[in-house]
C-alpha cells in the first residue's frame, strides 16, 4: 500500500467539445487520493458518492486490490479533502485525469457509484482511449431532475448539512439494512455531516446539469451497470435506460439493495467487478508508456465563406432559466393559466425578462437577484416577488441575505411595503429550505 498522494495538474478539456486539450499553464485543484495493490498491475479507478469518502469501496479491497493497482480519490470538501468546489461533473473528470498524469497513467479500468458513476461516464465520452473498461453502480443518465438538485442545494445554503446529513441512509440503504447496521446508519450520517457544505452544494448544481441522454451511444468501452432493486435514489429503471442505450452494455440488478450498493452488499458488488474487469481488459496486452495524445492533423479542405450563425432562440433560452430559477412547477402552472387568455403575454415576457435580460453579462445572477428583490417591494409585487425569492434561493442568496435586503429596501421604500414583501417571502423560504 502506497501513501495518499497528489500531484501538479497541468491537463484540461476543451467543455464545449468533447476533445482534449493538454495546456501547461493550467492548474486544476489537486484531487486526494490514494493507491492500494501491487505498483505493477494495471490500474482501476474507484470513484465515490456525493457525500461518501473513499472507505465507501473499503470492502471491495480484497477482492479487487491483490489483481489490480486500485486509486480511490476524494470529491472535493468531503474526508477532509481540498474544499474547492467542483463547476461540473467535466471539472471533476478533469481533475481526476491531471492526477492520471501526473501519475504517469494511460490506460485504466473505471468503476464509480452515484456522482462517482457520472464521472466515469464523461470520461468513457471523452477519453475512450484512455478508459479500457468501465462500471456503472448506481447510475444515471441523468440523475432525478435538475429541480431537485437545485432544491437540495437551496436547503444545504440554508441550514447547513445536518438534516440532510439526517435524512441520508434512508436515501442510501434499505430499511432492512438500516435496523440490523446501526454503526453504518451512524458512520454514513457523520460521513455526510463533515463534508463541506460549499461543495455539497457546488456537486448538487453538477448533478443538475448534468444530462447525457442523448450521448449515451458515444459510449463505446465495454460497461457493466449496477442496479440496487431496491434503490429509490436511481430506480433499475435508470440503469435499464443507460443499458439500452449504450452499445457494449449489460445490467446486473443486485436484489434487495439500496443505493449504497457497494456498502450494503460488499462481497456481490466486489465480485461483479472483479469479473467485468477480468474478462473486458486484456490484461496480457503490455502497457505502452505514458505520453499525451499528439494533436490530430486536420484534412485539408477548399477555403469556405463562413456561416453566418443563426440568432439565439430567446424564447428557449428564457423558459430555461425561469424554470432553472423559479422551478418547473410553478412555471408550467403560470403558463397553464395563460391558456388561452395571456399566453402570447407570458411568452412575450419569458422571452423579455428571462431570455433577454438574464442572459446578459454585464451583472451575475446573485446582483440580479438582490435588484429584483428590491425593484419589487418597491412597486408592491407581492406575487412576482415570492417567484424570484425563489430564485434568489437558488441563485445562492441565503434567506438572512433576503431578509437583509428587505430591510435595507424599508429604509428607501417604505416599512409597510418591506413588511409585505418579508411576509410574501417568507412562506416560500420556509417551503424551498425545508426538506432534507
Amino acid at each position: 500500500m502506497t501513501a495518499a498522494g497528489s500531484g501538479t495538474y497541468a491537463t484540461s478539456y476543451d467543455d464545449r467539445h468533447d476533445t482534449y486539450d493538454d495546456r501547461d499553464d493550467q492548474h486544476l485543484p489537486p484531487l486526494q487520493y490514494r493507491f492500494d495493490g501491487p505498483d505493477d498491475a494495471p490500474v482501476l479507478v474507484l470513484g465515490p458518492a456525493l457525500g461518501a469518502t473513499w472507505h465507501m469501496w473499503d470492502r471491495q479491497l480484497p477482492i479487487l486490490a491483490g489483481a489490480w493497482r486500485v486509486l480511490r480519490y476524494e470529491l472535493p470538501g468531503h474526508g477532509g479533502a481540498p474544499a474547492e468546489p467542483a463547476a461540473s461533473v467535466d471539472d471533476l473528470a478533469r481533475r481526476l485525469l491531471a492526477v492520471l498524469d501526473d501519475e504517469g497513467i494511460d490506460r485504466f479500468g473505471y468503476a464509480g457509484c452515484g456522482l462517482g458513476a457520472a464521472v466515469g461516464a464523461r470520461l468513457a465520452l471523452l477519453r475512450p482511449d484512455r478508459v479500457a473498461a468501465l462500471a456503472l453502480v448506481s447510475a444515471a443518465a441523468r440523475y432525478a431532475t435538475a429541480d431537485t438538485w437545485r432544491q437540495r442545494g437551496v436547503v444545504v445554503r440554508a441550514n447547513g448539512l445536518e438534516r440532510t446529513a439526517q435524512g441520508t441512509p434512508e436515501r442510501w440503504f434499505t430499511g432492512a439494512f438500516l435496523a440490523t447496521q446501526p454503526a453504518i446508519t451512524d458512520w454514513a450520517v457523520q460521513m455526510v455531516a463533515t463534508t463541506d457544505a460549499a461543495c455539497y452544494v457546488a456537486a448538487c448544481e453538477a448533478l443538475a446539469a448534468f444530462d447525457i441522454r442523448e450521448a449515451l451511444g458515444g459510449i463505446t468501452v465495454p460497461t457493466l451497470v449496477v442496479a440496487g432493486a431496491d434503490d429509490v435514489e436511481t430506480p433499475p429503471a435508470d440503469a435499464r435506460l443507460l443499458v439500452a442505450g449504450i452499445p457494449d452494455a449489460r445490467l446486473a440488478v443486485v436484489p434487495a439493495t439500496g443505493h449504497l450498493a457497494p456498502v450494503e452488499e460488499p462481497v456481490a458488488v466486489g465480485d461483479l467487478l472483479a469479473r467485468h474487469f477480468e474478462s473486458t481488459w486484456d490484461r496480457t496486452l503490455p502497457s505502452a508508456p505514458f505520453a499525451p495524445a499528439p494533436p490530430p492533423v486536420p484534412p485539408r479542405v477548399p477555403a469556405q465563406p463562413a456561416a453566418v450563425p443563426p440568432p439565439p432562440d430567446r424564447y428557449a433560452e428564457g423558459l430555461r432559466i425561469r424554470r432553472e430559477l423559479v422551478g418547473d412547477a410553478e412555471v408550467d402552472a403560470a403558463i397553464a393559466r395563460a391558456e388561452p387568455f395571456g399566453a402570447g403575454f407570458d411568452a412575450f415576457a419569458t422571452r423579455i425578462g428571462w431570455g433577454e435580460v438574464w442572459t446578459r453579462p454585464g451583472l451575475d445572477r446573485r446582483t440580479r437577484s438582490f435588484l429584483s428583490l428590491t425593484a419589487l417591494t418597491a412597486l408592491g409585487r407581492l406575487g412576482e416577488l415570492a417567484d424570484h425569492t425563489r430564485a434568489a434561493l437558488r441563485n445562492g442568496l441565503t434567506p438572512a441575505e433576503i431578509e437583509e435586503t428587505l430591510l435595507h429596501t424599508a429604509v428607501f421604500c417604505g416599512l409597510p411595503a418591506a413588511q409585505a414583501a418579508v411576509e410574501a417571502a417568507r412562506p416560500v423560504i420556509q417551503q424551498e429550505t425545508a426538506g432534507g
